[in-house]
């Protein structure tokens, strides 16, 4: 089975490895899981052969038992908590010079701790917070293990279904080792066309290369309305009469943004982005581009219902134009960072959204909730949010 796993990711290193600047592919086919929990886990030569195969994203909690004695009481939908392990085996054919290679979960219901080859790359407690962690000194030619510790086991700590595991994507990443930091671009627009770009740089191997920063904008369509290339990080680009955002018409567009040394582009990353004028009036309520409009939205959680927390693209269209059809044009996310796919969606289809941080701060609503953790967590986890 572990052959089997390492061939896969073997032929889809190769396929990624010809003409792209930065690799990023879904890294959820092929783990392994198991509910139970061990030290030795997280060691590469831990026999794992009677672990159930399964692809993320998973819940474990929704295919358990409903019973009135588990501890995640109503609120967890009377369902199991536990402590839960997932191991992924994959292959690489080299280590290539001058490469970093991450690994990125959008969210893992809770505390997890994620090794690879044994060697412990982080913990985080927050169940709806994305991550990243640095793989590359870690890796070795041939075969490697990523191992994941999903602790879920106190409870209740949740006002709503959880549910418990890695259920949201995971992605492997391979970069220019200079290259464009975790979440480094940001995009801001004015409804006159004006866009102000502002991207971070990460130096690895601390070269001291001076690159240049190419931003271009797409409508659409994909045609080019906007370009500029410089040294500088922070740039100014200027779209010509923009088409506005709406939650009637969800018009979108792209930045791409370059890296380049010596005419090469080496690492590259896209925005979506659009244009739109709001404000609040304090007589007259809310204005979209010049409309007096009412905000019409509904306080929506997470998970699917009978489906669980894993996270489903189709399920989220479903449950969007159902929305739609309500009359709903907006999403509050109750009350945590939701998964990206959720915020792409509401931008192509025309939901305003309201993101949530945390359920509670240093205040607890259940007895083993956020509140634990915020005075260590909150700075990094609104960080990243």
């Amino acid at each position: 089975m572990k052959k089997t796993f390492a061939f896969l990711f073997l032929l889809m290193v190769c396929r990624l490895s010809v003409g792209y600047a930065r690799e990023r592919q879904l890294f959820t086919d092929s783990w392994l899981f198991a509910l139970a929990d061990s030290v030795e886990m997280s060691q590469p030569d831990y026999q794992d052969k009677f672990w159930r195969p399964l692809n993320l994203p998973h819940d474990w909690a929704i295919e358990g038992d409903f019973h009135a004695s588990n501890p995640s009481g109503a609120n967890g939908g009377a369902l199991l908590g536990g402590i839960g392990w997932y191991r992924k085996y994959f292959t690489l054919q080299n280590i290539e010079r001058g490469k970093r290679y991450f690994i990125e979960f959008d969210g893992v219901y809770m505390n997890s701790t994620v090794y690879i080859n044994g060697h412990k790359l982080g913990q985080r407690p927050y169940g709806y917070i994305g991550f990243e962690y640095d793989l590359t000194p870690y890796l070795v030619k041939g075969d490697n293990v990523i191992a994941v510790k999903v602790d879920n086991s106190d409870q209740p700590n949740s006002r709503w279904y959880s549910g418990c595991g890695i259920y949201r994507n995971v992605w492997f990443t391979k970069t220019s080792s200079l290259h464009i930091a975790h979440w480094g671009v940001h995009v801001q627009t004015t409804p006159k066309g004006k866009v102000a770009i502002n991207v971070s740089l990460v130096d690895e191997d601390h070269l001291g290369q001076k690159p240049t920063i190419r931003n271009t904008i797409y409508n659409a369509n994909g045609s080019v309305v906007a370009r500029h290339a410089s040294g500088t990080l922070s740039q100014v680009l200027r779209v010509k009469n923009p088409r506005l955002w709406s939650t009637d018409i969800p018009y979108i567009y792209k930045v791409k943004t370059e890296v380049i040394i010596a005419g090469k582009t080496i690492d590259e990353v896209i925005t979506t982005t659009g244009f739109r004028d709001f404000r609040f009036d304090s007589k007259t309520g809310f204005w979209l581009n010049g409309k007096n409009m009412k905000i019409n939205g509904v306080c929506e959680h997470h998970d699917f219902g009978c489906l669980g927390s894993a996270i489903n693209n189709d399920a989220i269209v479903r449950k969007l134009h159902l929305l739609k059809e309500m009359g709903c044009n907006a999403i509050r996310c109750s009350h945590n960072p939701p998964a990206p796919e959720l915020l792409n969606l509401c931008d192509s289809l025309g939901f305003i959204v309201m993101d949530e941080s945390f359920d509670m701060w240093r205040q607890k609503k259940t007895e083993f909730d956020y509140a634990r953790f915020f005075d260590q967590w909150a700075k990094r986890d609104l960080t990243d949010l």
